[in-house]
């Protein structure tokens, strides 16, 4: 019996190309969110959903399904067929990439599993991921479905959800492609306290992520667009009628000063914790990509700002968050890079 390999440079290759087509797909779906398109397809046929309207009775058909739901009757009543399916394409562009991006897990791992080209360690780790896959589709579906009964738009909470499933799977993706170009882990790698720093760097990342998603659901970018201020005061006005656990959700006020607290947060953080790494690390390339994990924090919160001051503009917006996640992705090769880390900070402490 062949003997797997410790590491695999092609199961490498197989799941940063799976990483990329996330970074696509989250794209879309950003652009998708920002034309008000993803509600325009109202069934999930994950099999028969792959031919789109081929002829004008079908595009018909399709546009009478929407016609149905709240999106139409109070936003878009006097829509046409034509305009429908600049909607329409959105969505199914975004549903096609996620179909794709299972195809590239499920034929990828189960081509390496017959060519015992994974390392045994990462055998379970790639099925994770497999089935992070197939649940991220029920959760879209989910999410979608939020938005076609009683909403105009779909429930913020589902698409933070939605969002958050598909950052932890490129998150462990990469993660994991990673560990297979590289192998084991041979030493113990750095002290605690460094590898609890950098976690704690990627989670404050994540979280903002998760926070934007909440922006964006409840278009609370629409509101309060002067900055530093909100609407000349450092706390809005927040209503609390409905409850704690619904104003955390669905107050605009509250979730812009949420995502604007915790990016101050992450600035501060990314600093602090670049300025200390570098004086205590002695590796030119983990001080490297922690340099520029910092300046794309920076570059990021000046995004973030040019795009609420114009009150959303859509180009902006989508750079904002395309630009979030390639932040994500190597803030996670920061912290992989830190948790390997052998006799790379000196011994004087953290």
């Amino acid at each position: 019996m062949a003997r797997l390999p410790l590491r695999s440079p092609l199961v490498a290759a197989w799941l940063f190309a799976a990483a990329f087509v996330i970074v696509v797909l989250i794209g879309v779906g950003g652009a998708t969110r920002l034309t008000q398109s993803g509600l325009s397809i109202t069934e999930w046929k994950p099999i028969h959903g792959v031919i789109p309207p081929t002829n004008d009775g079908e595009w018909q058909q399709e546009f009478a399904e929407y016609k149905k739901i709240p999106q139409f009757k109070q936003i878009n009543p006097r829509m046409t067929v034509s305009e429908f399916k600049g909607i329409y394409w959105w969505e199914w562009t975004h549903r096609l990439l996620a179909r794709g991006l299972g195809l590239v897990y499920v034929l990828g791992f189960a081509a390496f599993l017959l060519l015992k080209e994974i390392p045994g360690r990462l055998i379970w780790r790639c099925g994770a991921l497999v089935g992070l896959v197939a649940f991220q589709g029920l959760v879209g579906w989910l999410m979608v479905k939020s938005g076609l009964e009683f909403r105009v738009a779909v429930a913020p909470e589902m698409l933070m959800f939605h969002l958050g499933m598909a950052l932890l799977l490129l998150i462990g993706t990469v993660w994991t492609a990673l560990e297979a170009a590289e192998g084991q882990m041979r030493w113990r790698g750095a002290p605690l306290p460094w590898r609890a720093a950098a976690a704690g760097f990627l989670g404050l990342v994540f979280l903002q992520c998760l926070l934007g998603a909440l922006v964006a659901g409840n278009r609370a970018g629409l509101v309060y667009n002067d900055f530093p201020l909100m609407n000349g005061e450092f706390v809005p006005a927040i209503d609390w009628a409905k409850g704690v656990g619904y104003s955390f959700l669905h107050d605009q006020g509250l979730v812009q000063f949420m995502h604007r607290i915790n990016a101050y947060l992450v600035l501060i953080y990314s600093v602090v914790f670049i300025v200390w790494m570098n004086q205590k690390a002695n590796d030119d390339a983990l001080r490297s990509t922690g340099t520029l994990a910092a300046v794309l924090v920076w570059a990021q919160a000046a995004l973030g700002i040019a795009t609420l001051v114009t009150v959303v503009n859509i180009w902006l917006a989508l750079s904002h968050q395309i630009l979030a996640v390639l932040l994500l992705i190597l803030v996670t090769v920061l912290t992989w890079r830190v948790f390997r880390a052998d006799r790379v900070f000196r011994t004087s402490g953290f």
